[in-house]
């Protein structure tokens, strides 16, 4: 293949996992979060496995392919490394994964949190809200950001 063939091929793969990145950390947050309305703690153990489960199938994947698949684009387009909206992505982007990472850690506190109340019939502890609650608040900053990366990516402010 020749140069333009492979730009094409990784420009796709990056819009696609970005895609995925998006889609999934919305369509997850959504299930866990719907979830949480209810007070059965099966479903809410289930949606939380899922959700964990989802993360590391989909979302951590796409978290690298997106920075190595963008440097390379940026690479071989001749763009400026330190446009402004390039730089702009970078700082949202570094700041999403600062508010996932933690999210990601509170899934797996929530999940055995939800194990242990199902296993053992006990109430959930109440930190399990207080954890629930940071790991709504920390999604909205990486959703945010998300979109705002989405418009840089596509409109390219100077």
């Amino acid at each position: 293949m020749h140069g333009m063939d492979w730009y094409s091929i990784i420009k796709t793969v990056h819009i696609i996992s970005g895609a995925i990145l998006f889609g999934t950390g919305l369509g997850i947050a959504f299930f866990f979060f719907y979830a949480n309305w209810h007070n059965e703690i099966p479903s809410r153990l289930f949606a939380v496995r899922t959700t964990v489960l989802a993360d590391f199938l989909f979302t951590l994947p796409a978290v690298i392919i997106q920075p190595v698949t963008g440097f390379w684009l940026i690479r071989h387009s001749g763009i400026d490394w330190t446009s402004f909206w390039l730089v702009a992505t970078y700082v949202i982007y570094i700041v999403a994964g600062c508010c996932w990472l933690p999210v990601v850690w509170l899934q797996i506190k929530i999940k055995n949190m939800l194990h242990e109340s199902h296993k053992t019939g006990k109430p959930l502890p109440t930190k399990y809200q207080t954890y629930f609650r940071l790991w709504f608040l920390l999604g909205w900053p990486a959703f945010i950001g998300l979109l705002v990366v989405f418009f840089l990516m596509v409109a390219k402010p100077a």
